[in-house]
């Protein structure tokens, strides 16, 4: 008997075990069972249309993977075998100056809302932008950069589409990190000040620092959004069946103008290929969404990692 019980048997204060005990006969416990049963009904439902994809993505996709499926270039109508290493390539080379247009650009921008312009005007307006841009359709981060680089530069290249896909990026990225940077015990930060740390040692030193799990994981979801988008390439960098570079060993763009023009890319391809009357094209298109998909679901995996990792923290 727990010490509990002998105080209330002390007591005389009379116990309803049966009270306690849940029964489909009593109201409260009936509506419980009922709610749990339709979000657990609600929850497979939700996951049927996601299943039912990865489904036939392995159905009619994996027969297709293979090691030339990913080195070689696209196929011709009516021609056997063929692949998308070019598509690989270019949306590599795309993500790639995505990222180091709005890594930067949204980590500072999350600096300066959190830490140094917390209570300001213009970190509020930065705060409320971000979030609309959240919501912005991607066609239309497709469009500004065609208005803003296809038509100055006078063609669509590589650039462009990293500029689009980045503005699709920065708010995701800024967003999280203001988060990940005011989750930063203020005890850190009044101890580095105490030690002598100027302001912006603190950023780099303590802030920054402590901050980091936060902010990969929002920079690996922005990363799986923009890699699959296709709308924003389309306007910019358009596509292309040949490598980037006929001469690098790897394929790989050495020089400016060789950036300067129509690179392929996964989404575009996809986007391409599964309008096609011919049969090959098709099944290349189904192979190439299936590597797409893998390649999302293992950034998403990595960036869900990160964060429940940093949730212990």
């Amino acid at each position: 008997m727990t010490a509990w019980s002998r105080n209330m048997a002390a007591n005389d204060i009379p116990i309803d075990l049966e009270g306690l005990e849940r029964s489909l006969r009593k109201p409260r416990s009936l509506f419980s069972y009922a709610m749990s049963f339709l979000t657990g009904a609600a929850t497979l439902a939700a996951m049927v249309p996601l299943i039912s994809v990865l489904y036939l993505l392995l159905k009619k996709g994996l027969a297709g993977l293979n090691w030339e499926a990913l080195i070689a270039l696209p196929p011709a109508a009516m021609e056997t075998g063929g692949g998308f290493g070019n598509a690989i390539v270019g949306t590599v080379v795309i993500v790639v100056i995505a990222t180091v247009i709005s890594v930067p650009l949204g980590i500072l921008g999350a600096v300066y809302i959190a830490v140094f312009g917390a209570d300001s005007k213009i970190a509020g307006a930065v705060q409320f932008a971000a979030k609309v841009l959240t919501g912005l359709p991607s066609i239309l981060a497709g469009v500004f950069a065609f208005g803003t680089l296809v038509a100055v530069t006078g063609g669509f290249s590589a650039p462009a589409g990293g500029a689009a896909l980045a503005l699709l990026m920065l708010p995701t990225i800024l967003l999280t990190a203001e988060q990940a940077i005011k989750r930063v015990p203020t005890k850190m930060r009044d101890a580095a000040i105490g030690m002598g740390a100027t302001p912006t040692q603190v950023v780099t030193k303590v802030i920054l620092p402590t901050a980091f799990p936060g902010i990969l994981t929002g920079i690996m979801l922005a990363l799986a959004r923009a890699i699959g988008e296709t709308a924003p390439l389309l306007f910019t960098s358009l596509f292309s069946e040949f490598w980037m570079s006929r001469t690098h060993p790897y394929f790989l763009p050495k020089t400016i103008g060789e950036l300067m023009k129509p690179t392929a890319s996964l989404a575009v391809l996809i986007y391409n290929f599964s309008g096609s009357p011919f049969d090959n094209q098709i099944a290349m298109a189904w192979t190439a969404a299936l590597t797409l998909v893998a390649i999302v679901l293992v950034l998403n995996f990595v960036g869900s990692a990160i964060a429940k990792r940093y949730s212990r923290l």
